[in-house]
């Protein structure tokens, strides 16, 4: 222990001799570390506000979305074709043990209109279980309801950026009628704000009907129950794989489909988009660290360069030190605790400018970062590692000098 307090005072004496170059050695190891700490704190905070998004997007949710088209040898996206119907969403409600609420929705994309101003938005027709599927709460009045899907109303619940381009503020909105496609409509809701989807749609941009209205209505639809989606709610999360499979199950044997046979529908899960998107954010947060490592690379470097060149200028005082008595163990801790000094001194700064700036980012840029304890602890030990890594070479070569040669060096 006392060969260490030793080798760390002198240390400090030998780097305050030459503080520019110190600092400048240091340089490298405080941009790395402070990289390090900005990329992954940045990288954790977008991770955590996608997985929020889609928190926000609706509880334990599952998909189920129509067959594609195929025409001229071009096939459409799901949902270009109508294969679902509202029997199959009954018959997932009364025979799905995992599930716990089912809605269904068709939608258009259509002009709103009220005196002299219009907004086009996307039109929902839907049931009532869907405000519970998809966390919606209101602002003010009230969602659909069951009666008013079975008397097909002419009500509309408004989304707050459909209702802020139709209303001017201040104006009571709730009972007023906006026409949709030449049909009269009575607002009887707005929606509280969603914000963007992870996708970066915006959720308040909408309005919702009853889905018997936007049948008879808007779309005028001849073949009665056609669905473009259905909603699911498992029970809960870890129920969430069981519905699924249950959902399957009963479409395929609704719709007579024979084994081996492909399915005329698409069964998604909230859980494989939100994967999907933090495995995306996963590979952008590993480059960027990836990219900080190269600065941290660098000052390495640099603290070997520098190293070498003070093995070279004390060569003497190295030479003095064997010649009474210092053992090749002696001048080997002294210049690798110099490296390690100067790496961790370093850190530390790099520690503090990484997160004095990536809470400027979260201030300036109102961009999400989360800085963790296990970032700062990784930069601290990456920083001590560095050292030790590129001090090594430098003291194991001081520590072998021939001590005639080193008293002769001029």
């Amino acid at each position: 222990m006392n060969i260490l307090i030793t080798a760390f005072r002198l240390a400090i004496k030998a780097l305050l001799a030459y503080k520019v170059r110190t600092f400048l050695t240091m340089l490298g190891m405080i941009i790395g570390i402070a990289s390090v700490i900005v990329m992954m704190s940045i990288g954790k905070g977008a991770n955590e506000q996608v997985q929020a998004q889609f928190d926000n997007m609706g509880s334990n949710m599952i998909f189920v979305f129509s067959g594609s088209t195929k025409k001229g040898g071009v096939r459409g996206g799901y949902g270009s074709r109508f294969t679902l119907r509202v029997k199959n969403a009954a018959a997932i409600t009364n025979q799905a043990s995992a599930v716990e609420t089912v809605s269904y929705l068709s939608s258009v994309r259509t002009q709103l209109v009220l005196g002299n101003k219009n907004w086009q938005t996307r039109v929902y027709g839907t049931t009532p279980e869907y405000q519970s599927i998809r966390k919606l709460s209101m602002a003010e009045g009230s969602f659909i309801t069951p009666g008013h899907l079975r008397s097909a109303a002419s009500v509309v619940v408004l989304g707050t950026t459909a209702a802020e381009n139709l209303f001017p503020p201040g104006e009571p909105i709730i009972g007023q009628t906006i026409r949709i496609r030449n049909s009269p409509f009575r607002v009887i809701g707005i929606l509280n704000r969603k914000g963007t989807s992870p996708g970066g749609r915006d959720q308040d941009d909408r309005v919702i009907i009853p889905y018997t209205s936007l049948n008879r209505r808007l779309i005028h639809s001849r073949i009665p129950g056609l669905v473009h989606i259905i909603m699911i709610s498992a029970r809960s999360r870890n129920q969430i794989q069981q519905a699924r499979v249950e959902v399957e199950t009963i479409l395929r044997r609704q719709h007579r489909i024979l084994p081996g046979q492909a399915d005329d529908f698409s069964v998604r899960t909230m859980e494989e988009f939100a994967s999907r998107a933090a495995e995306a954010n996963k590979t952008m947060s590993f480059f960027f660290v990836a990219v900080a490592t190269v600065s941290l690379l660098v000052g390495g470097i640099g603290i070997m360069n520098i190293m070498l060149v003070s093995v070279t200028e004390r060569t003497r005082e190295i030479g003095i030190r064997i010649a009474i008595g210092a053992r090749e163990r002696d001048i080997l801790i002294q210049f690798l605790v110099e490296a390690i000094t100067i790496s961790i001194i370093g850190g530390i700064i790099g520690t503090v400018l990484g997160i004095g700036i990536a809470n400027l980012v979260a201030t300036l840029a109102q961009w999400p970062t989360i800085i963790t304890l296990d970032s700062v602890l990784l930069a601290t030990i990456f920083s001590g590692s560095v050292g030790i890594f590129f001090g090594f070479y430098p003291a194991r070569k001081a520590s072998r000098f021939d001590p005639i040669q080193a008293l002769s060096y001029d």
